[in-house]
Order: C-alpha cells, then structure tokens, then sequence
C-alpha cells in the first residue's frame, strides 16, 4: 500500500551495505502501544490546562501529528487556534514557529532565499539563509490571506520534507508538520486554498464555540492573576517513535474494506449512489484513503487501543472526507449539504 509520504524516515530505503533491523513482533508493539498510550494520556491532561472546552479539536489535530499529517483549522477569532499550536509544541517537544499570512508575504518569507556574501578577501559568494519552514511545527496563520504563488511554496514542504532552493533541495526537520489555520467569517481579499493543497492536508478541523461550562471555566482561569502553563511531556524523538508505532499497529480486513468502501463511495466516478453521483462534482482520491488508514490508527493509539475499529473510520469520516469533495451546481441550489451526504456514506459502512 502506498504511503503518505514515501519520502519519510519511516519508509527510506536501506542503504547498501546495511541491513533491516527486524520487524517488531505483536507482543513487542502491544507492550509500546500500552507504554506510548500512557505517555499520551499526559499530553493531553497537559494540553488540557491550558485549552479548555475543546477536547474534540485536541484530539483530532492529535491524532493528525501522530499520523504524520497535517492539519487545517478552520473557526472564528478567538477560539485559540494560536494557543493551541503554541501548546501543542510545548508539550511534544517540538520546534513551533507562527507565519502571519498576508497579501504581500513572498514565498522567500517562508522558505528562505540566497544572499550574496563578500568576505575580507572579497570574494563572493551565495549563502542559504533558511526561512520560518525549516522548523517542526508551522503554524500557517490565516494561510487564505496569501497569494496562491505563497501559499503554493508549502506544496513540495508538506508532501516531501524538503524545499528546493536556487536548484538545491534542502532537507526539513523530522518530524514536520503544517497546522494552517482559516477564518470562515472573513473572505473578503482571501484567495480560496486549491484543491491540489487541501488535499495535502490529512483533516480538516472545524473549531466550535464553547459550552457553558466550558466558557466559564475560560473566563475564570484567563483573566486572573495567574495563567496556566502546560509541561513538556514529549521530545521530537518520542513523536517520530509514535508516529512510527501507529504504522506498525495492526488493522483488520473489517477496518480496510470499510474504508475503501466509504471513499469510492464518495466518489462519483466509482460510486453505487446516484445521489452521490448527482450531487458530488469530484471526491476523494487515494490520498483520503490512505489519510483514514493512518488515522485511525493513530485515534486508537491515542485511545489506548491497539488496533482500529470501524467505528473510528465514522468518526473521522468528516474532518478527513469534507475538504476533498465539491457538490455540482445543482446540488449548491438545491440546499444540498456535504456532512449529510458524508453521515449517509457512514451509516451504510457499519
């Protein structure tokens, strides 16, 4: 089976003259799986001090990193998208940096660009002054406010883990991963993200208001005289090892043929629907199956499970389906909506 990135660690080819270390046996991955679920559990009681009322986006950009994806943040001002990629770096050990996107940011201002240096000797020479992408966690901020030319410099950094430079490709640090964020209220001057790099977004999550409780619970812990902080319980290391456990975890024929189902059902190429076939103008491609594989996976690790189950694929059906699916003209006027199409898709799958 393909992979999401074949370019990865995960999956490098051995070099000559070494050897694969030996494939881990079932009794060795459940002992790692319990250890890392363990671990997992602290991330998210960490997380939780400081971003209240959002456990479900918590989980799902969660199981996003641990999948080795990348993550689409879709919500209103003020929901703590910034805090939570701040967090999310704090608490697994990674490298964050925040790129403010705007109409006039150049690919350079992400990537880098070369210099022209001049020693004492005068000589010259080019020098590679890396941009804010050579980090392990990105935060695109607002990705929707750049130019398409901008937003298209991320392409070849999200699905390779790598940038080329003046002809020179330069190698990203592992792990690496893009959390974008979208404001849905304000699209005046936003330039629509194109398909080809939603589609290099594993899920997109979609940030709600607060209950009650929970938005109390905000009022009183922000505007005292002391803010909660969150500890670091992961390194950049201990992610790589998750994130090469849940590649290792085992998945059931149940599991696979589910998922295979609900994607060529989405499609209107290969589905049996004429609903979806009327309705849907394109669907998902084999990089949505292969996003459901992962992440499910990766929710069961973060469950303390150690495999999947189809009940995983219904839930991750949404963030990971929606933004990878257009409805037709007709089905715009006619008031028909993707979630319940996706929720029809679902309930045929169980």
């Amino acid at each position: 089976m393909m992979t999401m990135d074949d370019n990865s660690p995960l999956h490098a080819a051995p070099q000559a003259g070494m050897t694969s270390p030996p494939a881990p046996t079932g009794e060795q991955i459940a002992a790692q799986a319990e250890a890392m679920s363990q671990r997992l559990a602290r991330v998210r009681t960490e997380i939780g001090r400081v971003i209240l009322g959002q456990d479900r986006v918590v989980d799902l950009v969660l199981t996003s990193l641990l999948a080795g994806g990348h993550a689409l943040l879709v919500g209103a001002p003020g929901l703590g998208k910034t805090l939570l990629v701040t967090t999310l770096g704090r608490v697994m050990g990674m490298d964050a940096r925040r790129v403010q996107f705007t109409p006039d940011l150049m690919p350079s201002d992400i990537l880098g660009s070369e210099i022209l240096d001049e020693d004492e000797s005068g000589r010259r020479s080019f020098r590679f002054v890396a941009g804010p992408v050579f980090c392990q966690l990105l935060m695109a901020d607002e990705i929707n406010r750049a130019s398409p030319r901008t937003q298209s410099a991320l392409l070849q950094a999200m699905q390779e883990r790598e940038v080329a430079i003046a002809g020179t490709n330069h190698l990203l640090p592992r792990p690496f991963h893009v959390l974008a964020t979208q404001n849905p209220i304000e699209q005046e001057g936003t330039y629509p993200l194109p398909e080809a790099q939603l589609d290099r977004f594993l899920m997109q999550v979609t940030l709600d208001f607060p209950d009650a409780d929970a938005e109390r619970s905000m009022l009183l812990a922000t505007t005292g005289t002391t803010t909660a902080t969150a500890q670091p319980v992961l390194t950049a290391g201990d992610v790589m090892q998750a994130q090469a456990l849940v590649r290792a975890l085992p998945v059931g024929e149940q599991v696979v043929d589910a998922i295979v189902r609900l994607v060529r059902a989405a499609r209107p190429e290969t589905t049996d629907d004429p609903a979806i076939r009327e309705a849907v103008a394109w669907g998902p491609g084999p990089r949505a199956a292969q996003a459901l594989m992962l992440a499910t996976r990766a929710r069961a690790l973060l469950d303390g499970r150690l495999s999947p189950s189809i009940e995983d694929v219904a839930a991750l059906a949404h963030p990971i389906l929606l933004h990878r699916m257009a409805l037709s003209f007709t089905a715009r006027a006619e008031n028909i909506r993707l979630p319940a199409l996706v929720d029809t898709l679902v309930g045929r799958i169980g």
